[in-house]
């Protein structure tokens, strides 16, 4: 049995050669996301492994380029990484040299002169808390009060209470997003966002065949939650900042309820941060980290996202089998419960998605083995997606681009082919489809969905159910 939901892995020196990206495929990742906070060098080698992969395994990987944004990190270190002990002092200077011991660089002159005695600084998705004892010019003096901690390359930076405005993209976002085009990324994540406006940006800038992720990090965003669901393509849910910003007990319900909003509205749901940390170490996960993946697939989420565990954990293709096995397991529960995790759509009027719900109630027909969705554009695979049908979703799409796209999407499986050329080539497309598929047979239905006149996006007008051999 195949799992609908997906799984992104975040590229790093644990899984760049070909063997571990291979393997990594084989067990269930669909998707490979590029952190450019992080030195992106060499990386144009590592997306022509995974494109030869792609055409191997004839499966479609989605390339996502997730950009930095106004997010705060400190510079670099000596070795990548220095142990800092408990209660001992440490420096954030404006200094550009390589950190180490005793201090590091903070290249944020205008913050360290706001930052006053008793101000905590966080670091690495809150991990590691510091506290300012004092300043002298650029440099603050703090206190470290963790245990076991290690200050590494180019980590995140929190500061409570510290608002920091972001409504445009910063130079390096629009540098990143030509090196993702170059590179042929399918999507871009938008990190620290706080309301619509960098979306609608982003998307001046972007080909029309990527997609945008939004990642929702922070209060604001929340605020602003329904003009960013309706804005983008698909919500990120990172867990890491976001509880930075609003507590660690406020993230379970704001997840469940993002998933929420998301389904509403039929937009696909990462759901990302820690899900497999000890595994960056261990071989084995704990039961609150299952348990962590299963709530995300009962509550609905479309992916499910590796970062550390991948990158540069010990165990990387360990972690993907533990949660490639962990939605099976769920999504089995799932389809023997249908009734109680049917999802409610708003159409809002739009004839599209009037017309595409409707295949919904038909394909809950045990005789429907399949769902056939011509899409130029993409949009009609995410709204067939989202409405979560029990019969299996085909995108057909004549741009490779779009293909990779929507491979990302629960349930999806995504084939690049040529456009049909009107009706009878429509239905001489999915007859060649068709017959390569095992599990349908002789007096099975499929529906399939198209827009006419073809080719021109964005233009679901039509349903067909068809029974194989008639």
């Amino acid at each position: 049995m195949e799992k609908k939901a997906k799984i992104i892995a975040t590229l790093g020196p644990s899984i760049y050669s070909s063997t571990k990206l291979n393997q990594l495929v084989n067990q269930g990742v669909d998707a490979f996301r590029i952190n450019f906070s992080h030195n992106t060098k060499g990386i144009d080698k590592i997306v022509s492994k995974i494109r030869k992969i792609e055409r191997t395994t004839n499966k479609k990987i989605s390339l996502i380029a997730d950009l930095q944004g106004v997010k705060l990190r400190v510079g670099k270190i000596k070795e990548n990484s220095q142990r800092i002990k408990y209660d001992q002092k440490y420096i954030f200077d404006s200094k550009n040299n390589i950190g180490d011991d005793s201090r590091i660089n903070f290249p944020y002159p205008k913050i360290l002169k706001k930052l006053k005695k008793g101000s905590k600084i966080l670091i690495d998705d809150g991990k590691f808390t510091f506290i300012v004892n004092s300043k002298k010019g650029l440099a603050v003096s703090t206190t470290c009060k963790s245990q076991n901690c290690f200050m590494q390359s180019n980590k995140s930076v929190h500061i409570p209470n510290f608002d920091i405005a972001f409504n445009k993209l910063t130079s390096k976002d629009k540098k990143d997003i030509k090196t993702a085009t170059k590179l042929g990324c399918n999507w871009i994540a938008l990190s620290y966002l706080q309301n619509d406006k960098v979306i609608h940006e982003a998307r001046r800038l972007i080909k029309k065949d990527m997609g945008i992720i939004s990642k929702i990090e922070n209060k604001h965003a929340l605020k602003n939650i329904i003009s960013i669901i309706k804005a983008t393509d698909s919500i990120m849910i990172a867990r890491g900042d976001l509880a930075i910003d609003i507590g660690h007990s406020e993230v379970p319900k704001v997840q469940l309820s993002l998933i929420k909003k998301c389904s509403q509205f039929s937009k696909s749901v990462i759901v990302a941060t820690q899900m497999l940390e000890s595994m960056i170490e261990n071989s084995t996960a704990t039961r609150a980290e299952i348990n962590d993946i299963a709530t995300a697939i009962f509550q609905g989420a479309d992916t499910v996202m590796l970062s550390a565990e991948a990158a540069i954990g010990k165990f990387p293709a360990q972690a993907v089998s533990t949660m490639s096995q962990t939605i099976l397991s769920t999504e089995k529960y799932k389809r023997q419960h249908i009734e109680d995790f049917k999802n409610s759509i708003i159409s809002n009027k739009d004839p599209v998605k009037s017309i595409l719900l409707s295949v919904k109630d038909i394909a809950y027909n045990p005789d429907v083995k399949a769902i056939i969705v011509f899409s130029n554009s993409g949009k009609s695979a995410k709204l067939v997606s989202a409405m979560r049908p029990a019969a299996k979703i085909l995108t057909i799409s004549p741009n490779i681009n779009v293909s990779r796209q929507v491979s990302l999407l629960w349930g999806v499986q995504s084939i690049n082919s040529r456009d049909a050329k009107g009706w009878k080539d429509m239905m001489s497309i999915s007859k060649e489809i068709i017959k390569k598929l095992r599990f349908i047979k002789k007096n099975d239905f499929v529906i399939i969905t198209a827009g006419l006149p073809f080719g021109k996006a964005g233009m679901t007008n039509m349903i067909r159910l068809y029974k194989i051999g008639t």
